[in-house]
């Protein structure tokens, strides 16, 4: 079995913890409940190529308002040793945090070259109230993986996690002569 790391980034109330509770127990809960430094959670998920233990540590939510040296705390740099790979998290609803998790996400590259990453565009059952669109995302969506989420409803949850797995194992996958 391969272990992986996985980090949950982003603003506050984007929903990390819902798309945590989502991927691992398969249930959605209404109530909001802040996550103060970390929580982790673990669920082991079957690939083609593999068997693996991803090890989720959803961090508490980045302030938005932050200057880029405050927006990574001390408490934050120490969550994310080890890391394999980052699951970004934005609200549709809220603009602001698209640019939060792209703060993030510079400041990630510049850390952790070559970190996998994805973004997740959550609360996509909201449409309503929707703004996130190509235009807001820039070049930030050509530089990641990009997926349109639900907590709620569930959508692309699973299909999220599976695809960071797999980036993450893709180097532990057998050669030909291997097999």
């Amino acid at each position: 079995m391969i272990n992986r790391k996985l980090c949950l980034l982003g603003a506050f109330a984007v929903g990390k913890t819902s798309l945590l509770r989502r991927f691992v127990e398969g249930v959605f809960d209404q109530r909001y409940l802040t996550t103060l430094g970390v929580k982790i959670d673990t669920r082991v998920v079957d690939l083609d190529t593999a068997t693996v233990k991803l090890v989720i540590w959803d961090i508490e939510g980045a302030d938005q308002a932050d200057t880029d040296s405050q927006l990574i705390s001390s408490r934050m740099k120490t969550y994310l040793k080890g890391t394999d790979g980052v699951l970004l998290v934005a609200d549709g609803t809220r603009l602001s945090t698209i640019e939060t998790a792209r703060r993030l996400h510079q400041w990630l590259s510049r850390k952790y070259p070559g970190m996998a990453a994805a973004l997740l565009l959550n609360k996509s059952d909201l449409a309503d109230q929707w703004q996130a669109d190509a235009q807001h995302l820039g070049d930030f969506g050509e530089l990641l993986q990009v997926f349109t989420t639900s907590a709620l409803s569930g959508e692309n949850v699973e299909r999220t996690f599976l695809y960071l797995a797999e980036t993450l194992t893709k180097d532990d996958e057998p050669s030909d002569g291997d097999r």
